[in-house]
């Protein structure tokens, strides 16, 4: 080995000795419920595809349609040739879903989150570094576009509004530009923002409130548009809800024109490819009359909950279709997950730094694919392995 390579593994070791270390699995999905691994199929607990429409038979068809009329790659950026006539349309809908005045697509919800936070939070266009007011436990991919920009965050108390209006009001003669950035749920806990409080507080000290609604685009809010009403700016992403890929901010005309000329990860990034767009724009046609899955999975996790909660599990903050069980350190998050692969679940278990020491967890994501008899099973595995008193006091 180089010497590089010696230090990569010793930092692995180091890794694997906290029992912190990741490794890639092989899975072959079914379909929207099930996957199988090893050559076992497993009910699918892990996935973020909320609606179940990755296998959905418009979004394939689509998919394929535009594949065969406008091939498989977008040939170039969006400044370039890339820019297809498919854009468009597509990004009416989105705006039409989010209620906003335009919507610019993106290659990925983590590449949409790192360039457009880099390009608003650009000092040189501002002319001063802004005051980013940001939740403590914001997606990373947010924190590196803080890092890209070079700015440095204020952190509130995850979902406090009171010590969020402690902090701002800290600055308020401060003529900087300011910012709140925030999730509308948050991904590892299943948690809501207090968003309403949030955006007074923005329009208070005329600050632009950017949410990153990826985890309730689609399955949350009055026909699927989300939790993000009161925001000036929206990032989401079509790799949850939607079945697909890809990402969207939902934002103002001038914002728009502003990321196109400056945004770096859109400037040099290839365009999406036509299939992808096809699927896309299926599941946008969709998902404003898919109420009924939607209560469906809202259903699943409630009774979930309450269930998980009588039997000794702690699901935090959960409010929406994804559950953490919480179980505090590795190992015990590790044993849980390698417990319910064996009776036929797969879920997966989310360790530091994903989540904050002592908080380790087997997340769980419910989708519109699970039936009641699904969560009845779980819930007997789950008999046969709660919590000691101890791992309780450790998660708590």
């Amino acid at each position: 080995m180089v010497g590089s390579e010696t230090r990569y593994q010793a930092f692995l070791e180091a890794l694997g000795e906290d029992q912190l270390r990741r490794e890639l699995t092989a899975v072959g999905p079914h379909d929207a419920r099930t996957l199988q691994v090893g050559g076992q199929a497993y009910a699918n607990l892990a996935s973020n595809d909320y609606l179940a429409l990755r296998f959905h038979e418009a979004l394939i068809a689509r998919s394929t349609e535009w594949a065969r009329r406008y091939g498989t790659g977008s040939g170039a950026s969006r400044l370039v040739t890339g820019n297809l006539d498919l854009f468009d349309p597509i990004e009416a809908k989105v705006a039409a879903l989010k209620q906003r005045p335009t919507a610019l697509l993106m290659a990925s919800g983590f590449q949409a989150n790192t360039s457009v936070l880099q390009a608003l939070f650009d000092k040189s266009v501002l002319g001063a570094e802004p005051l980013v007011f940001a939740d403590r436990l914001n997606h990373a991919s947010t924190h590196f576009g803080c890092k890209a920009a070079d700015v440095h965050q204020i952190r509130y108390r995850h979902g406090d509004a009171a010590h969020l209006t402690e902090l701002m009001t800290q600055y308020q003669g401060d003529n900087r530009p300011k910012f709140i950035l925030t999730e509308s749920v948050f991904s590892m806990d299943g948690g809501i923002a207090p968003l309403d409080e949030i955006a007074a507080l923005a329009r208070a000290h005329d600050a632009t409130l950017i949410v990153d609604d990826a985890h309730a685009t689609g399955i949350l809010g009055e026909g699927g548009r989300g939790l993000s009403d009161g925001a000036d700016i929206v990032v989401g992403t079509f790799s949850k809800a939607f079945g697909s890929f890809g990402a969207y901010v939902a934002c103002a005309p001038i914002v728009r024109e502003y990321l196109v000329n400056r945004c770096s990860g859109f400037i040099y990034s290839t365009a999406l490819p036509p299939p992808v767009l096809g699927a896309i724009d299926a599941a946008l046609d969709l998902v404003p009359g898919m109420d009924e899955a939607r209560a469906h999975v809202a259903n699943l996790a409630t009774r979930f909950r309450a269930r998980a909660h009588d039997i000794g599990f702690n699901t935090g903050a959960s409010a929406t279709q994804i559950v953490p069980l919480i179980a505090g350190t590795a190992d015990a998050a590790l044993s849980l997950s390698g417990k319910l692969r064996e009776a036929g679940f797969w879920a997966t278990a989310i360790r530091p730094p994903t989540v904050p020491q002592e908080t380790a967890r087997v997340r769980l994501a419910f989708t519109a694919a699970h039936e009641d008899a699904d969560i009845d099973r779980l819930l007997d595995v789950l008999r046969g392995c709660a919590p000691t008193e101890a791992a309780k006091a450790v998660s708590s």
